[in-house]
């Protein structure tokens, strides 16, 4: 009987370490499939960071044109526009300009 159960207890000890294996093996195929899937999604995450700054700066564009089509109705900033464009001058009235360094 004690070889039985020495060879019964062998038997089980096998049998737990293949489980044991069978679910690391399980695991190591879940991991392998979920890689490329991560690295998939890491590059469209950066597609999308790159498109969204792309999308600031069209609306940065967007704003500073819908500010100068909404001056283009204002009359005193049209007549300061065109009396600096033109170099006119009322009477007694005094233009500095400066000159850009670039």
């Amino acid at each position: 009987m004690t070889r039985l159960e020495a060879r019964i207890r062998v038997i089980r000890a096998a049998v737990k370490v293949a489980f044991i294996l069978l679910c690391v093996a399980i695991g190591l195929v879940f991991v392998a499939k979920a890689i490329p899937k991560r690295r998939a999604l890491e590059e469209l995450e950066a597609k999308l960071e790159v498109e969204q700054a792309e999308e600031r700066v069209v609306a940065a564009e967007r704003d500073v044109r819908h500010i100068e089509l909404n001056a283009l109705s204002d009359p005193a900033f049209l007549e300061i526009h065109a009396r600096d464009r033109l170099g006119y001058y009322h009477e007694g009235e005094r233009i500095l300009r400066f000159k850009r360094d670039q």
